[in-house]
């Protein structure tokens, strides 16, 4: 993505002398013109990806196994240590291992279709979050350089970037782990009526406040 670009095209403008924008009369229209075009095509492209993103979600398949990771990776496997094969529910509601479908009533079917939905959500608001946090780091790329183009830039632009992203989207995050007792009883209904799901319910107890204890950790990050 050219935001990768731009960042580097930021930081680099904070490491030249304020007399080097000055250089070249006449020169600081050009250089704003060029930066601006960068930073727009970036918000453009940010937009345009994560709404693919949000699309896919709905066409594609949700890949249970690799959805609400918590606790490391000791969840996804068996007491054997063997991995988990691959499980997946389709937006039509069948649920597939390893690319076969496991026989399913439609009351089942409806289950699985419902907690589809849950974990779209959730996935739509992590979604959410990511383009807000990406378009507040352009828009501190953005004020930070043209500020240093007329003198007025004092400190990292890396930590500008850093503390607007955070104050930004912290609060967004840890709604998201008040969602995870929701999911986790809709991940326990649906192993008691569907077995083969059972060893894809992993989510626990405690992993609302896990999620608050991570998100607390690093927002209190300086």
């Amino acid at each position: 993505m050219r935001f990768v670009r731009l960042c580097a095209i930021a930081a680099l403008a904070t490491c030249l002398p304020l007399t080097a924008w000055a250089a070249s009369p006449g020169s600081d229209d050009s250089i704003r013109s060029e930066i601006r075009r960068d930073l727009d095509d970036a918000r453009r492209e940010i937009r345009t990806d994560l709404a693919k993103a949000r699309a896919d979600l709905e066409m594609e398949n949700l890949d249970v196994g690799n959805s609400l990771q918590f606790g490391g990776d000791a969840r996804s496997t068996k007491k054997s240590g063997a991995p988990l094969p691959k499980a997946e529910i389709t937006p039509q509601g069948d649920f597939l291992i390893d690319g076969r479908a496991v026989t399913v009533d439609a009351a089942q079917r409806r289950q699985l279709l419902a907690y589809r939905g849950q974990v779209i959500d959730v996935a739509r608001s992590g979604i959410d979050i990511g383009e807000v946090a990406a378009l507040a780091a352009v828009d501190s790329v953005d004020r930070s350089v043209f500020s240093l183009m007329v003198g007025a830039m004092t400190g990292s632009l890396e930590r500008r970037i850093e503390r607007s992203v955070r104050s930004t989207v912290g609060p967004s995050v840890a709604q998201i782990c008040d969602r995870m007792p929701a999911l986790r009883e809709a991940q326990q209904q649906l192993a008691a009526d569907l077995p083969e799901f059972r060893p894809y319910a992993r989510l626990q107890a405690g992993d609302e406040a896990s999620c608050h204890n991570a998100v607390r950790r690093e927002f209190a990050r300086r």
